[in-house]
């Protein structure tokens, strides 16, 4: 009946009442009316279809209406983030109840130019359900301050749901009812310490998005039924490749390792590229509880100087990890490719292997970049060199078909034994790390081309076209800066924005220009559906390569064993994964992008301990954003800071808006994005998580 109901509201002029539907339907009897708003109910719920205030229905992508993420302010107004398409402003008077990090529906009021206003008209799903913040006694009556500054809203705690919190201590609150205005009735569900403690700071933000730190005695009694080594049981029915030179390439503290790599040269003088992957799914089953709590972490959360791991330590670092010199479990995907890049032939098989080694990043690029050999890497040296020419292979070929390498500069934080920020320096991606990511994309690939080829129901990496006026938008923009850039940009492929790059590359503003380019394209999600991936120029694509740290890799694998190993190929087989996989591949997007803000919020927290340090102390930086109310300058160790409009004491600055620049009213001199400056800082805010700049001397030489 839902199909039914879509076309006739597609076919309709005007939104229709639920009679006016009941009568295009035919319906005549009350279980047929019961049937109608169940399904009208199914569709209004999951965004199908649109109930007015006047309860008439319409075809939701047929209406003035939108869907996105709300992004709060902490003055009172927001921005609602719609994916493809541009930010709705929505003012304090239009936010009806909307808070920080909703899902809502907006209604486009006006349009100035390319900016849109609107009002919220319905929350479709609250994400902060829980929220974190400090307890505190107010005249004797408990409550709590939310950390989240975006979010205005006051919350009462009854005192018998303090769980004995303290003032000063961090908890997480479970917002259970609205009292009146802005005022909540809430409930302690954990403390997490007092907010001096070490690391209580991390976990305020861990908690913020509901990323859960703690495996509950059921997984852990799960747990401990499995196994500390492989035993010969195990073994059987697999390929053995214990004697197979097999080993593994990492960072110099990970301890869950879940890829090892071999290499071969044949007779016919292809290679022969094996890449070996821990067999998580062995291990954890479906409908287990420790598989639900996999599926409901999505994935590892990286931090500054913790993990917080998708699956117990004794799978993460013990049974699964391939860890040197012990049996383990494996799933491997041998790729005969030819010397132009091709695979040519490739074998997916369950495996046992035994690595060899475990080699860091550090010590492998001492070997590729500098041919000095630490002590106990001398036996793979012969094998390094192989992987590397392989590896150069792989990425000409990949960058003849439109792979846009945007080279974009990560900051990695260290800290002290207390979690404290004591530098932030840059991540090094050396020719190990190439390599390596080399090589996990061609066995991604080789996987889902199979699969895809065989049109099952699987899970791909998507990655869309970027939205056609973005790209034109930054083309416009970088044109203002005087760089002329030559595109076809009417025929958007990864060819073009690969061209874009490379005629940016070399300017001083690359870094800058490059991370805008990127925020222009759309983001790479899970999917049933194949459509390609477009940064990696790829027609087929999945993630095979990390199923200890992620769960769509883990799925990937289960799904490999039922077609490929178990040739379970029913049609109540095939109808359940076709079923299940639209909503897990939603689920573990959703996760992947809780764990990117999270990482990127705990980042900047740490960075501003960090400067908080080095007050009144002089920079050198580039000024990489430029907004109305200041200038944001990026250190070469990307820490940001803002230098306030209030703060250029030597002339009035004002906005300008068609050049994102700001220009001087007497000296006519300016500010504009790539401008090297130099600043000193002035203040930095852990809580606020922000650091302020001044410009150390205001005299410009860059005439406008």
């Amino acid at each position: 009946m839902k199909d039914s109901i879509l076309e006739i509201l597609k076919n309709s002029d005007k939104a229709l009442s639920v009679y006016e539907i009941e009568d295009k339907l035919g319906i005549n009897d009350v279980d047929g009316m019961k049937a109608l708003l169940k399904d009208l109910n199914d569709l209004e719920d999951n965004l199908s279809i649109y109930r007015t205030n006047k309860n008439n229905y319409m075809l939701f992508n047929n209406s003035h209406l939108k869907v996105g993420k709300m992004i709060g302010n902490k003055k009172g107004y927001g921005f609602v983030d719609i994916e493809g398409d541009e930010d709705v402003f929505v003012a304090a008077v239009n936010m009806n109840g909307a808070i920080h990090g909703d899902q809502v529906i907006v209604e486009i009021t006006s349009k100035k130019g390319l900016d849109l206003e609107g009002r919220i008209v319905k929350i479709v799903d609250r994400k902060f359900k829980q929220m974190v913040g400090e307890f505190y006694y107010d005249h004797g009556v408990p409550k709590v301050k939310l950390d989240e500054e975006k979010v205005h809203i006051d919350i009462v705690i009854d005192k018998d749901k303090t769980l004995g919190a303290m003032d000063g201590h961090k908890v997480l609150v479970k917002i259970c009812q609205k009292l009146n205005g802005n005022t909540y009735r809430g409930q302690v569900m954990r403390i997490l310490g007092h907010k001096n403690d070490p690391g209580v700071d991390i976990l305020s933000i861990v908690g913020k998005y509901g990323i859960n730190d703690v495996f509950s005695d059921e997984v852990m009694a799960e747990v401990d039924k499995l196994p500390n080594e492989v035993s010969l049981e195990e073994m059987n029915g697999r390929r053995d490749l214990r004697d197979v030179e097999i080993f593994t390439i990492d960072g110099d503290d990970t301890k869950d390792i879940d890829d090892a790599i071999s290499i071969e040269v044949l007779e016919n003088n292809n290679f022969k590229l094996g890449v070996h992957i821990a067999d998580v799914s062995y291990y954890v089953r479906e409908n287990t509880k420790l598989d639900e709590e996999a599926y409901e972490r999505g994935t590892s959360v990286y931090l500054a100087d913790r993990v917080i791991p998708m699956l117990p330590h004794k799978l993460s670092n013990g049974i699964c990890s391939l860890n040197p010199n012990v049996d383990r479990l494996t799933m491997s995907c041998e790729m005969e490719i030819d010397r132009k890049g091709e695979v040519v032939k490739y074998d997916i098989f369950e495996s046992v292997i035994r690595s060899r080694k475990q080699m860091t990043y550090k010590c492998v690029n001492k070997i590729l970049e500098e041919n000095i050999v630490p002590e106990g890497y001398e036996p793979f040296v012969d094998s390094l060199n192989k992987m590397l020419e392989l590896s150069k292979i792989l990425r000409e070929n990949k960058l003849k078909r439109g792979y846009i390498d945007f080279d974009i500069d990560e900051a990695k934080i260290v800290v002290n034994d207390k979690g404290e920020a004591i530098d932030v320096v840059l991540r090094n991606r050396g020719t190990g790390e190439k390599l390596i990511e080399d090589f996990m994309i061609a066995a991604n690939e080789t996987v889902a081309t199979c699969i895809s080829y065989m049109e099952l129901p699987f899970v791909y990496r998507i990655h869309g076209e970027p939205n056609e006026e973005k790209i034109n938008n930054f083309l416009k923009f970088i044109n203002i800066l005087g760089y002329k850039v030559n595109g076809k940009i009417s025929e958007i492929t990864p060819r073009e924005m690969q061209k874009i790059l490379e005629q940016l590359k070399g300017k001083d503003e690359f870094p800058i220009l490059s991370k805008m380019l990127l925020r222009s394209m759309q983001k790479a999600v899970y999917d049933k559906n194949n459509i390609g991936h477009f940064g990696l120029a790829s027609k087929c694509y999945t993630h095979f390569t990390s199923p200890i740290r992620r769960y769509p890799d883990t799925t990937v694998h289960r799904l490999l064993r039922t077609y490929l190993f178990n040739h379970k190929l029913d049609n109540d087989t095939l109808e359940y994964w076709d079923n299940k996989l639209p909503f897990l591949t939603e689920h573990c997007s959703n996760k992947e992008r809780d764990s990117v803000e999270c990482e990127r919020e705990v980042d900047d927290m740490k960075k501003a301990e960090y400067m908080m340090q080095h007050i009144g102390e002089e920079f050198d930086g580039m000024i990489n954003s430029i907004m109305s109310f200041g200038i944001f300058v990026e250190l070469p160790n990307l820490v940001e800071g803002l230098v306030k409009i209030d703060d250029l004491t030597d002339d009035t600055y004002v906005f300008d808006e068609e050049t994102f620049s700001l220009r001087g009213v007497k000296n006519k001199r300016g500010y504009r994005l790539g401008d090297k400056v130099r600043v000193k800082v002035k203040a930095a805010n852990k809580e606020a998580k922000t650091v302020d700049f001044i410009i150390v001397n205001n005299q410009k030489n860059n005439e406008e």
